[in-house]
């Protein structure tokens, strides 16, 4: 059984301070036997709420999650030295792992955009974890996959890009419009279950919006686009689980199996009839998979 549809974990949240940034973090505790730490990174457009469903699922891990700089509760960078983009986010992730102490045997995970800031962080610094979990990757390019797929990646980031020029009111009225987080939502929904359907759609218009400006929106999608977990897939050391979604239309399972065959050491698993919101709609499935590869078990009510 998939976990509540709400936010049943107590959490601990506390801030630190990364490129002028103040990157809010959240903490949930380990309950019962402890499985060792997690240290998730959330998606585009996201924030720590998006992964509420799958830190349900692994109960017997202490999972930490920030809200990326610009994202949630989290302020933009003020350095100009540091970037809205997956190679930028690396020192956020880093730092938290410094801040913390966490132990070498923690592990990094990383949903979709976050699958690209976490790949990035490994191939940087592999002696700070001990194993990579890959939720939805992006194994290519938004504009190197198909013609249909291309050309819908550039109507977008036409969108981003008019948003960011017009005048601040109004560009943000556009991207935080309700009529447009819709459309998104029902293009990447695959679950038929109402319940879920209705869950995804509030958890996107409630935290969609979150974001700080215009032009870190901008930046960070089109970091989304142009970068993949394949431009440092090569150089990934670690142990590295990919979990991917059958009819996810950001990256096929023959894209995900070419990109698990450019990694020394990874093993991918495919969840059938779902898309591209594994952590919304089928985060137990996603949960085995990852207590399968650390070697532990998870008890989910």
């Amino acid at each position: 059984m998939d976990p509540p549809l709400a936010d049943d974990r107590e959490a601990l949240a506390f801030s630190v301070e990364v490129g002028g940034a103040r990157v809010r973090t959240w903490l949930y505790p380990a309950a019962g036997p402890q499985h060792g730490i997690v240290l998730a990174v959330h998606g585009f457009r996201g924030d720590h709420h998006g992964l509420r469903r799958l830190v349900n699922a692994l109960p017997h891990h202490t999972v930490i999650v920030p809200d990326l700089p610009g994202f949630g509760a989290s302020t933009p960078f003020t350095d100009p030295c540091f970037t809205h983009s997956a190679p930028g986010y690396v020192p956020v992730v880093t730092e938290l792992a410094e801040v913390l102490d966490l132990p070498a045997s923690t592990v990094l995970l990383g949903h979709s955009f976050g699958s690209v800031v976490a790949a990035n962080t490994v191939a940087a610094r592999p002696e700070l974890f001990s194993r990579l979990v890959l939720v939805n990757p992006i194994c290519r390019p938004a504009l190197q996959t198909s013609a249909s797929q291309a050309l819908s990646t550039a109507v977008v980031a036409g969108y981003y890009e008019l948003s960011a020029v017009l005048p601040r009111r109004l560009g943000e009225a556009i991207l935080r419009a309700r009529l447009v987080v819709d459309i998104t939502t029902a293009a990447m929904l695959t679950s038929r279950d109402p319940s879920v359907k209705e869950y995804v759609r509030d958890q996107h218009r409630t935290y969609f919006a979150a974001f700080s400006d215009p032009e870190t929106l901008l930046s960070a999608y089109l970091s989304s686009i142009t970068h993949s977990v394949r431009d440092v897939a090569s150089t990934i050391t670690i142990p590295t689980l990919l979990v991917a979604g059958e009819k996810d239309p950001l990256g096929s399972v023959k894209g995900q199996q070419r990109l698990a065959a450019m990694i020394p050491d990874a093993q991918l698993d495919v969840i059938p009839d779902v898309g591209h919101l594994i952590h919304y709609e089928t985060p137990a499935s996603a949960a085995a998979f990852v207590e399968n590869f650390l070697g532990t078990t998870s008890e989910v009510g």
